[in-house]
């Protein structure tokens, strides 16, 4: 097998880009509308849609789903401290932040790596309005338990479910646990509208509440009832998204013949350990992410990061560093690496590898036959 170096960037994922004439076509009917944005038609067939496809009786588009996770607090009048993970990307503890509330950081399960249940009820106070829990991965977090624990306490349930699209537990869509969902539509996702999100919900009456929220609290003409915010999805991005949807089945499908491969060549490999998800899991295939043990391994992450990026390999060290160590955040005592032992560990392993429809399956093996040379190195 020939170990050169990528002429181009292997870079961790690609978004799906439709044919341009299919793009082109969708935009005409948005033009001949002479609607682009508040809802219009596009909008309203892609709510349509996202209902089908992840199983759930009610949603809401947004911009972003930053935009989307800011209102889905105001929507449910959190306050004062809401118990999340430090393992997440960014805008998880910031969405509190900007909502004037104390992110309460918890430790990570050691094999999901998902918010650990068992450390929850330790971290609650009187201050305590919520349970934020981030599905990492697409990999579901202990639903049931977290939703045992919030009834016991009075608490709401949010969960970021940005890498979540199209998951389901025991055929069960995702966006139906706890009290509201957010889904990314970001670029980088599987499905994506360019930018975009939703957020996902039981309770039909959260709807109007959360319409009002994203477009300034303008209930009409002549009332404004609340502070809203713009957080509206455009009929442009709504069109893309239609098209991309016509996709996804057969981006799965790539994806996880994809993933198979990784297993098959990696999963003999001293030091590399990958997740396995629960046969009752549907998973995502938004990431596939791989954990480096030194000791076993021979190497660090990091160095086996470094030393993919000289054959032109791109990987993330998704997600690193923990938001327990921003400085934003560094200074609250739930910060503190005493109490996230795990998350502390976890962080310095994790490694996502190049996972996209269109990465060819000989260029996946060459990124292997690396990792492999590299391990019989040492």
């Amino acid at each position: 097998m020939s170990l050169t170096r990528f002429p181009n960037p292997i870079y961790v994922t690609r978004p799906i880009l439709p044919d341009l004439d299919e793009v082109h076509e969708a935009l005409e009917e948005v033009w001949d509308s002479k609607i682009l944005t508040n809802g219009g038609p596009k909008h309203q067939q892609l709510e349509q849609a996202i209902n089908q496809i992840l199983k759930v009786p009610t949603s809401c588009l947004f911009n972003n789903g930053t935009i989307a996770l800011i209102t889905a607090c105001q929507a449910l009048r959190l306050s004062g401290e809401v118990i999340t993970t430090p393992f997440t990307f960014p805008a998880t503890p910031h969405i509190l932040a900007w909502n004037n509330i104390t992110p309460v950081f918890c430790d990570i399960d050691p094999v999901t790596m998902n918010i650990d249940p068992k450390k929850i009820e330790s971290l609650i106070t009187s201050k305590t309005s919520a349970i934020l829990g981030v599905h990492v991965y697409g990999t579901p977090c202990a639903v049931h338990e977290i939703q045992e624990i919030a009834n016991r306490h009075g608490l709401k349930v949010v969960y970021d479910a940005a890498h979540a699209f199209g998951v389901e537990l025991d055929g069960r869509g995702i966006g139906t646990f706890g009290d509201i969902s957010m889904f990314s539509f970001h670029a980088t996702k599987l499905f994506h509208t360019v930018e975009g999100g939703c957020v996902t919900f039981n309770d039909v009456y959260l709807k109007p509440r959360i319409d009002l929220l994203k477009n300034f609290g303008i209930k009409n003409e002549n009332e404004v009832i609340l502070p809203g915010i713009n957080g509206k999805l455009n009929e442009v991005q709504a069109a893309i998204g239609l098209v991309n949807l016509k996709y996804i089945d057969q981006e799965r499908k790539k994806r996880q013949q994809i993933v198979n491969l990784y297993h098959e060549e990696l999963g003999n490999i001293p030091g590399i350990s990958m997740l396995k998800l629960d046969s009752k899991v549907r998973p995502s295939l938004q990431y596939f992410v791989i954990r480096i043990d030194q000791e076993l391994f021979g190497y660090s992450r990091d160095q086996l990061h470094n030393e993919l990026k000289e054959y032109n390999v791109i990987t993330r060290k998704y997600f690193y560093p923990l938001c327990s160590d921003y400085i934003c955040y560094k200074m609250l005592p739930s910060s503190s690496p005493e109490n996230l032992p795990v998350a502390n560990k976890v962080v310095n392993e994790v490694l996502s590898l190049p996972l996209y429809g269109q990465l060819e399956l000989d260029d996946v093996r060459t990124i292997c036959g690396i990792i492999q040379q590299f391990h019989k190195k040492k």
